[in-house]
């Protein structure tokens, strides 16, 4: 009966009442990361595959561990995703989070934020690993990053304006504020210390959009906004993107960790969603744990980023071939 409840939660979620996917084993999907297959017309979706359905007691987190990221494949521009099992990473860790792909010179390169066990709280030693593949299927292990802390996660890296690249991460030794790294090549890392002077967060996004760059934050009551012109100097916006719980169906609460994805003058907004709301918490004991990704279209106006969450939108990342 339960199973035939949780699968009738999860239909209700198709494109068209919000959810842009659902991760059809855990239902746990979240912190997705898209990047498009070269020389083909597909999208994957890489994303941290969380244990929702786990029955464990209240405060106990081991269901946010022991996962490997999930997979999901679109063939029509992300307008719709099917699930492909989970990413095959030669990382001795039981638990994987929050990957981050770019691609240089045709060969794709993984930072992942990996913890060494299944833990029941959050204090547990956490690192950032390097890995590289040139086709998204096959990856090869490189390094653990020396960020000079023992408790980092979430990298978000951009190749700078001058050349090399940057990285910014979560340093929860440093109260969770948001560090950053450079390195000439993808594969040495230089820490630099704290990148923003702002509240402390998660999941730092940046991007390059309409002649400037930017970079959301997940601060835990929405996802906070910093604008750049040169990838060093940030300047926050007011107020917070998706702080608001929206009105479809699984986007009833505040939106966290989010990619950002740039196709020509248009960005999407690839965020996820704990679920929230009647009457599906009192039919499910574990719907609060439920995760599902979710787009909305970014707008940008006067150099300030908004959001209409309640806007049905459709992924047109195009099918390049």
């Amino acid at each position: 009966m339960l199973a035939a409840i949780l699968a009738a939660l999860i239909a209700q979620s198709a494109p068209s009442d919000g959810a842009l996917f659902r991760d059809p084993v855990h239902d746990g999907a979240a912190d997705a990361a898209i990047v498009r297959e070269a020389g083909t017309g597909t999208w994957l979706m890489f994303y941290t595959n969380r244990r929702a359905d786990l029955p464990v007691a209240e405060g106990d987190v081991s269901w946010v561990h022991g996962t490997r990221i999930g997979i999901a494949e679109s063939g029509d521009g992300g307008a719709t995703w099917t699930y492909r099992g989970t990413a095959d990473l030669p990382v001795d860790a039981p638990t994987h989070w929050a990957p981050e792909i770019v691609s240089d010179n045709g060969l794709n390169h993984l930072f992942l934020s990996v913890v060494p066990g299944v833990f029941r709280d959050w204090n547990a030693p956490r690192a950032i690993v390097h890995l590289t593949s040139p086709d998204l299927r096959v990856w090869t292990y490189h390094s653990r990053l020396d960020l000079g802390s023992d408790r980092v996660i979430d990298a978000g890296v951009l190749p700078l304006p001058g050349g090399g690249w940057r990285m910014w991460y979560k340093d929860e030794r440093d109260g969770s504020r948001i560090h950053h790294a450079d390195s000439p090549d993808l594969y040495t890392w230089t820490p630099r210390g704290v990148a923003l002077d702002g509240p402390p967060g998660e999941g730092p996004k940046p991007f390059a959009w309409r002649g400037r760059y930017w970079m959301v934050v997940d601060h835990w009551n929405g996802l906070g906004v910093y604008r750049s012109e040169d990838a060093e100097h940030w300047q926050a916006q007011p107020g917070r993107l998706l702080a608001e719980p929206g009105h479809r169906p699984t986007d009833r609460a505040k939106g966290q960790h989010a990619d950002v994805v740039v196709v020509g003058d248009r960005a999407y907004l690839v965020y996820f969603t704990q679920q929230d709301g009647a009457p599906e918490t009192a039919l499910d004991p574990t719907w609060r744990r439920r995760s599902v990704i979710h787009a909305a279209a970014l707008t940008e106006t006067d150099g300030l980023l908004s959001v209409d969450r309640d806007q049905p939108v459709t992924l047109d990342l195009g099918s390049p071939r």
